[in-house]
């Protein structure tokens, strides 16, 4: 069944002498999500792969559970020296689960509002971490009250408004996809004649052109159209 963009399937189990309902369901969008926060982690563990130090884990969500160490040489001896590689089997492993999400509950009410309380639990999660990386709510290098209140009055609104675009665009991109394209859509101002964009032109930019009803992805923006499209974006506010 489908339930606004989520996937679900349930069935009542018995555990433990408990008779207990399992919903399973299924986000394209939390796919979206996990495989963002996987290619990170991975980043940082190839970077520590490179120049190993202490690899205990603390947490089951630390990148270093992606290493792995090897005490054999190639000839098959037990060796002190270790040698630290990117687990290739546990990602692969990680990645088949992407967007699944397992449900146990013994509520016999209705299943999409139990959905709504597990979709709000991961996307509570996303936000702080949005906040955290995308908005740079922290650190915090203002001491002063009010200042620190208009820091986060700030990185709400911007919270905020990129939640707005994101419905926009139909939760089809991930949010580093999207601060990233809107910080490289520049153009640059040719004296006389106009803009020239100076970024590449993608199915991203082309549906946010597609959304706010402009373009500037065109070879030369005229300096009177370029008035009319800023002119727009402000009676848009």
């Amino acid at each position: 069944e489908k339930d606004k963009g989520h996937y679900y399937k349930e069935r009542w189990i018995h555990e433990n002498g408990l008779e207990q309902r399992l919903i399973i369901t299924f986000s394209p969008k939390h796919k979206r999500y996990q495989e963002e926060i996987r290619r990170k982690q991975i980043e940082r563990a190839m970077k520590k792969a490179d120049n190993p130090s202490q690899l205990k884990k603390k947490r089951p969500t630390d990148f270093k559970r992606f290493l792995k160490e090897t005490h054999v040489t190639k000839e098959g001896e037990i060796s002190k020296d270790f040698q630290v590689t990117v687990d290739q089997e546990k990602i692969k492993e990680e990645a088949k689960y992407d967007g699944l999400y397992g449900i146990c509950t013994n509520v016999s009410g209705d299943s999409e509002e139990i959905l709504k309380i597990s979709h709000r639990r991961w996307e509570i999660e996303e936000t702080f971490r949005i906040l955290k990386s995308e908005m740079r709510a922290r650190p915090v290098f203002v001491r002063k009250d009010d200042r620190i209140k208009a820091h986060f009055l700030t990185c709400f609104l911007s919270l905020l408004v990129y939640r707005i675009l994101e419905k926009k665009l139909d939760e089809a991109y991930t949010c580093p996809d999207i601060i990233d394209t809107l910080r490289k859509m520049r153009v640059f101002e040719y004296l006389g004649e106009g803009y020239i964009p100076t970024y590449t032109r993608t199915d991203l930019t082309d549906q946010l052109h597609e959304e706010f009803g402009f373009r500037t992805d065109t070879e030369i923006i005229p300096q009177k159209r370029m008035k009319k499209i800023l002119k727009q974006t402000k009676k848009q506010k």
